[in-house]
């Protein structure tokens, strides 16, 4: 079908501001990444747009990863992603199962009190105490066990396992198979798409996580790599890795070591994404169309 001259003046001025936009968005992670690579000096000289960087250098990431706390949040940061998204994925998939069947007594009631906690939360303070009541402050499960289920992705995730026919489970039943085999070996293969999507939303909340971890942590072994980069970005502490460099060049080269961590704590998880992109949308729009 031939296009009008109006409909091919719409798609160019179309084109040229998604173009434009998406230059918007990706220039600021550009920017950091040239200055992560640039010269401290020739960097604190330069105004305007940065395009290329000003005399390459891979000074700054030496300094972070000599950092012993980068390395040691690193760890604790894959382990919380490792360890609470198949946590948060094991419990969230059970629930969700047990509440998308139809004969489940007091399913409505139970999802209603879900549902409520939504809205209506204890808060800051009480959530601290009763974290400290169970003996979890300080360590790596504080972290992990008071987000271990979301209300919101326990609705996404039933409404997928509602999705699957109920022929499938009846036809398992009559062959032998209970509700543990039917969920591992029907439903959760049927649903793969929003499980994937389960686990990137899961994971990206985990990786960026630092503010459960300011409140209930103490031992700096212990910080999330998010953490760690709050300190360097926002309290302004990067002295652990300017020991060996002058007091006159440590403010411009604090600046490309900021740079340099937030490339270092942003790239695992741009690498991630692209992986589980696939799933994103089918997965999310699950239950958003009826018929």
């Amino acid at each position: 079908m031939k296009l009008t001259y109006g409909e091919r003046v719409f798609e160019v001025i179309n084109i040229v501001f998604l173009v434009l936009l998406s230059l918007a968005a990706l220039y600021p992670l550009v920017f950091v990444l040239f200055a992560s690579f640039s010269d401290p000096g020739l960097l604190s000289q330069n105004r305007g747009l940065l395009l290329l960087p000003k005399g390459f250098t891979t000074e700054a990431y030496r300094m972070v990863f000599m950092n012993p706390a980068i390395g040691s949040a690193y760890f604790n940061t894959i382990f919380f992603v490792v360890v609470g998204t198949a946590v948060n994925i094991f419990l969230t998939s059970m629930a969700a199962y047990g509440l998308s069947r139809r004969d489940v007594m007091w399913k409505h009631a139970i999802m209603f009190m879900i549902v409520f906690t939504m809205f209506f939360e204890g808060g800051l303070i009480p959530t601290y105490l009763l974290v400290g009541n169970l003996g979890l402050l300080d360590t790596r499960w504080a972290l992990i066990i008071p987000s271990a289920l979301s209300a919101f992705n326990l609705i996404i995730m039933r409404t997928a396992f509602q999705a699957v026919p109920v022929e499938l489970e009846e036809s398992a039943k009559l062959d032998g198979a209970n509700d543990f085999k039917i969920c591992w070996s029907i439903v959760f293969p049927l649903s793969l798409p929003v499980i994937a999507v389960m686990v990137l939303f899961y994971g990206v909340y985990h990786w960026n996580s630092w503010f459960p971890a300011m409140i209930y942590l103490q031992d700096r072994g212990l910080f999330p790599l998010q953490l760690i980069l709050r300190e360097i970005l926002i309290v302004n502490d990067t002295s652990s890795m300017l020991t060996s460099v002058s007091s006159g060049d440590q403010m411009p080269v604090g600046q490309t070591i900021k740079y340099a961590t937030i490339i270092v704590a942003t790239v695992p998880i741009l690498c991630v994404y692209p992986f589980l992109q696939k799933y994103f949308v089918k997965g999310v729009m699950i239950g958003a169309i009826k018929g």
